[in-house]
């Protein structure tokens, strides 16, 4: 095995625990959001507040909320991704046709 494989080994296993240990030490959580969080401080400062904007679009759930954030965040890193190895890539075939 190459250096290079252990350390993406030891990096993908450093990942799930990062992601894992977490929910084994927090319990009863809810996740919030900051949306309801800034909602209750509004209204804490003055109750009669009136929003003077509406969204343009309401999802009909809370999954279908938690779904569009989903795709937002993987939209994201594959942009992000394919972006850092088009670049990588570049820099070695750019290399390559130089020898």
């Amino acid at each position: 095995m190459t250096k290079n494989a252990k350390v993406m080994i030891i990096c993908f296993v450093l990942a799930a625990l990062i992601a894992v240990v977490p929910l084994f030490f927090i319990h009863d959580s809810e996740f919030g959001g900051s949306d309801g969080a800034a909602e209750e401080a509004i209204t804490a400062i003055d109750p009669d507040y009136k929003a003077w904007a509406s969204p343009v679009l309401e999802p009909p759930g809370g999954e279908t909320e938690s779904l569009l954030f989903c795709l937002q965040a993987a939209l994201g890193g594959g942009v992000f991704g394919f972006g850092m190895g088009y670049l990588i890539c570049r820099k070695k075939y750019a290399k390559k046709e130089q020898d």
